[in-house]
């Protein structure tokens, strides 16, 4: 298996897009960091869409994702290597756009999704044992996006 460099970062433009722009190439917890990565840059993303603009887009990630993340997972050796991290990126996007407003609501987000990421229940554990592509790794990210929202909407029902 490839360790990615910083030399491999810039060889492609799909290992960028992969490695959350350089986010992944971080020595220790590079999901974590590409999910800061995510969580920084969104701010500056999400004002240059409308709300279904950016659903487009993110759907839109998710696509161009899953090729980016297959081209770099095949020339590293593994296919969901630890130092791709588009999925978190885009992952977090997503439910960060479905958070409420605040900061201790996105750090809970992005506590909740770091969990559930890392946990992976089922069926997350089943589509990332399963689905050795591109999407798969999207996929399994995707889940446990959809776990977090789940315990923020019901967070936000018993907080108010």
């Amino acid at each position: 298996m490839t360790q990615p460099s910083p030399r491999f970062l810039i060889a492609h433009p799909a290992h960028f897009l992969a490695l959350g722009f350089g986010s992944g190439l971080a020595p220790r917890a590079p999901g974590t960091f590409g999910t800061l990565a995510g969580w920084l840059l969104y701010p500056l993303i999400r004002p240059l869409f409308g709300e279904w603009q950016f659903l487009a887009f993110l759907v839109f990630g998710v696509v161009l994702g899953s090729f980016a993340i297959g081209i770099t997972g095949r020339k590293l050796g593994e296919i969901d290597h630890g130092s791709i991290v588009w999925d978190e990126i885009v992952a977090i996007w997503l439910v960060l756009f479905f958070t409420p407003a605040g900061w201790l609501w996105q750090l809970a987000a992005f506590a909740l999704f770091r969990f559930f990421d890392i946990l992976k229940p089922p069926p997350v554990r089943q589509c990332d044992a399963r689905l050795k592509n591109g999407f798969g790794v999207m996929a399994d990210d995707l889940l446990a996006a959809g776990y977090a929202l789940l315990v923020l909407a019901i967070l936000k029902r018993i907080l108010g």
